[in-house]
């Protein structure tokens, strides 16, 4: 089961990963999205970082629509799913 930490450290390789693949540095992010370098680097390093600043890295990476599906509504099957689910 996950916890935050976990989660935390998955989004900060996620991220990490990302910027790699696009051939960012850390400098170059954090000049594109408008996050300082140090959130940058302590997001990397722990995980750590504002959803203000989050927010603009995704932008800044080209993944701003991985947000949309963050606490959406769940597609009901049936209407048994709603009743049980209440």
């Amino acid at each position: 089961m996950a916890n935050i930490l976990s989660i935390k450290e998955n989004l900060a390789q996620r991220a990490r990963a990302r910027r790699r693949e696009a051939k960012l540095s850390q400098t170059a992010l954090a000049t594109r999205s408008g996050v300082s370098l140090g959130s940058v680097k302590r997001f990397e390093r722990s995980g750590e970082i504002s959803l203000s600043s989050l927010l603009r890295i995704a932008f800044a990476l080209g993944f701003e629509n991985d947000f949309d599906g963050l606490f959406a509504r769940r597609n009901y099957q049936s209407i048994d799913e709603i009743i049980n689910e209440k």
